[in-house]
Formats: C-alpha cells, sequence, structure tokens
C-alpha cells in the first residue's frame, strides 16, 4: 500500500493469538491482597479473577470479530503512518459525512452501538434526513493504526492525518464528534480544516472537564467566579481526578516502563483498562458491567491486545503531553453533551453562555456511546440538523 490508496481491510486475528490468549490467562500469577479495602487500592482481586474467567471461558472473541467485520473497513498510508478506520455510508445520498473519534483507553469498538441508527436512521425509529456517513478511525497506535514508527504522533498530527483522511474520501463538507483526547484532536481539526468543518460536537462529563482544565488557556480563572455549591462540586471533582490520575502520570513521562507489562499480560492490559471504565462511567453504577456490555468492554481490551497497541497507545499520552503544537481554535459552531451533568460544568467552560448548543444528561458518563448510546445519538441529530 502506497501513496493516497484506500484498501480494504478485514480484522483476521490467527487462531494461534487466541491460543496464546488462553494460556497466558491460564497461568496467569495472581498477587495477594489486603482484607477488606475494595476498590480503594485498584482493582480488586476477586473481581478480576471472574472477569478473566469471563474472557477466558465465556467470552467469543469469533463472535465480536464477526460484528466489527460487518462494518466496512480500510486503511491507508498518510504522513507515513497506517491508519485503519470504518467508513460506513447511509442508504440515504443527502446524509452528511460524520467523522467520531474515540479516546483513551478505547477504540473504534465504542461506537458499534451508534454506527447503525446514525447512518440508517430510518431503520431505527428515525427520521432518514437525519442519516449520516460515518468515518471512525483508530488513532495512531491504537488498534489496527499500526505500527507507530517514529516518535511525534499526537493530537496535533492526528488531526492533519485525519483531515487528509476526509478529503481522500471527496468529503468537501462534513461535521465531527469526539469525547476525551478524540474531542482535542476533532477540535484541532476544525481549526486546521476550518472550510470544510461545519461544526464541532462533544460529549464529556465532570471527570474530564476537571482533568481538562490544566490544558485549558486561564484554566484556574474560570474557578474564581464559581459559587461556594459549585466550588465544592469542584474540590470533590478534583480529589477523585487526582486518585485516578496514576495511569495518565505514569504514561505521560515513562511509557516504555508500562508498555511490557501491558504487552506481556493480558490480565495487566484488563486491569488497566477495567480500572478507567469503573471510574469513568455512569456515578450510579457500582461496576463496570453495570454501564456497559461487558463483552463489548472485552472486545475493546482484546483489540489492544491482539495488535499489541497498549505500548503504542501509551506513547500516544507521552507525546501528546509534551507537545507543543495545540493548533489554531477553530471558528464551528460548538454543541456539548454533558453526561453524568453537574452545574458546576457550565459554569467552568461556558460562563458566558456562549457554546451554541448545550445539553445535559443525568445518566452516563466518559464513554456515552457505550453507556447510553440513544440520548447520544438523539443530541447528534438535533444539533448537526441545522448544518445539512
Amino acid at each position: 500500500m502506497g501513496g493516497t490508496d484506500i484498501q480494504p481491510f478485514t480484522i483476521e486475528i490467527p487462531q494461534e493469538d487466541l491460543d496464546d490468549l488462553n494460556e497466558r490467562l491460564e497461568r496467569t500469577r495472581w498477587p495477594d491482597e489486603l482484607p477488606e479495602v475494595g476498590w480503594t487500592r485498584g482493582v480488586p482481586l476477586e473481581y478480576l479473577k471472574d472477569l478473566v474467567q469471563r474472557w477466558q471461558n465465556d467470552y467469543d472473541w469469533r463472535e465480536w470479530e464477526t460484528k466489527l467485520n460487518e462494518f466496512p473497513q480500510f486503511e491507508t498510508t498518510i504522513d507515513g503512518q497506517t491508519v485503519h478506520f470504518l467508513h460506513v455510508r447511509s442508504p440515504e445520498p443527502d446524509a452528511l459525512p460524520l467523522i467520531v473519534s474515540h479516546g483513551y483507553p478505547s477504540t473504534f469498538v465504542e461506537f458499534s452501538d451508534i454506527i447503525g441508527p446514525l447512518t440508517d436512521p430510518v431503520s431505527h425509529g428515525g427520521d432518514a434526513a437525519d442519516a449520516f456517513h460515518v468515518v471512525a478511525p483508530s488513532i495512531p497506535g491504537f488498534g489496527f493504526s499500526t505500527p507507530v514508527s517514529e516518535p511525534g504522533w499526537e493530537m496535533a498530527r492526528t488531526a492533519r492525518a485525519y483531515a487528509e483522511l476526509m478529503n481522500r474520501l471527496g468529503y468537501e463538507r462534513y461535521v465531527v464528534q469526539g469525547g476525551d483526547v478524540g474531542a482535542g484532536i476533532l477540535g484541532m481539526l476544525a481549526g486546521f480544516d476550518s472550510e470544510r468543518v461545519a461544526a464541532v460536537h462533544t460529549n464529556s462529563d465532570p471527570l474530564a472537564v476537571i482533568g481538562s482544565l490544566d490544558y485549558l488557556p486561564e484554566g484556574a480563572a474560570r474557578l474564581t467566579d464559581l459559587s461556594e455549591d459549585d466550588r465544592a462540586a469542584v474540590e470533590r471533582m478534583k480529589s477523585i481526578s487526582e486518585e485516578g490520575s496514576g495511569y495518565l502520570k505514569l504514561q505521560s513521562n515513562r511509557p516504555q516502563t508500562i508498555a511490557y507489562s501491558l504487552t506481556d499480560s493480558p490480565v495487566g492490559q484488563l486491569a488497566w483498562i477495567v480500572e478507567n471504565f469503573k471510574e469513568w462511567t455512569d456515578p450510579a453504577a457500582e461496576f463496570p458491567e453495570d454501564a456497559v456490555d461487558l463483552d463489548q468492554l472485552l472486545t475493546n481490551v482484546s483489540v489492544f491486545w491482539f495488535t499489541r497497541t497498549g505500548a503504542s497507545a501509551a506513547r500516544f499520552l507521552y507525546e501528546t503531553a509534551h507537545s507543543t503544537e495545540w493548533g489554531e481554535p477553530g471558528t464551528a459552531p460548538q454543541g456539548w453533551a454533558q453526561f453524568a451533568a453537574q452545574p458546576f460544568v457550565r459554569a467552568v467552560m461556558d460562563p458566558d453562555r456562549e457554546i451554541d448548543h448545550w445539553s445535559e444528561f443525568d445518566r452516563g458518563g466518559h464513554f456515552p456511546a457505550m453507556e447510553v448510546p440513544e440520548p447520544l445519538v438523539g443530541d447528534l441529530r438535533e444539533f448537526f440538523r441545522q448544518f445539512r
């Protein structure tokens, strides 16, 4: 594959890789655990043992591989990097092109439940006028967008690659949607490709907002005018965010050190990801499986495992943390959907009510496409309707 060629892609994990995974799970060397500490020191031993048992004995990768291969997938080379992506065209000829981006620790698997309703709304009880052509890339270093052969792949470079991808697909005007680092990538894309990006939609949650303050212009200043109740809520969220930030500090500074564990131990990779799903999903959910489909979560982990991209995904966070390029502000209209919404979020992120579309949902969390796909799809339809 070379030049601007776009080639079809099919997921075909060799059976020997499945056998190897099963053998490694069987030979897991488990740590001990102090009594009655629960989740306070990380993923509990018995919880993870049960999850590994499911992964090993009840979960069916081949079933999910077949399901994922129902989506048209492709790969191309951009700026020397293999970029894997889903390109699902709507049966509606006037559909609006939409690029969606996952974040960390996620993959295109996150979007499995929203692609159908977005591309074919009539078959899902919607209106043909709300149809989208969906493009869902894998971030370089994640899943099948590998290998990454040189340093420098961070959000800005990825945004430029996505602009080129949409150009190769022939889309002269399109809209964008993302959360987590996907929101950062597509926000930069709106600045780099301002003549073609018609609107930007971001999904977020209170913890994500707290985590983003250090990266926002005058982030600390945004807290000074908050009410007493909002300041108290911010402090609570800061405490939760700080407790759960170990993965980010490590991967943003020493990604190669954790790379060995993520690549050599499937249980290590599983624990690394499931902890974030515990912390970031709907606060009302006691366990990750109360918020997301457990097999979909295991498929997300399996993609990291089979592609050995725990290491390169960690390096993406390192590159982003050490980047000096943050792009130019885009001028496209913005829509925000807040999940597990709290009042302080808008006071911090949109104090002057300048964001064009603002929605708040009580349910959901950091992964709404997996947690609450219907409200997310509804919000995308509502916001983007005016840009058709």
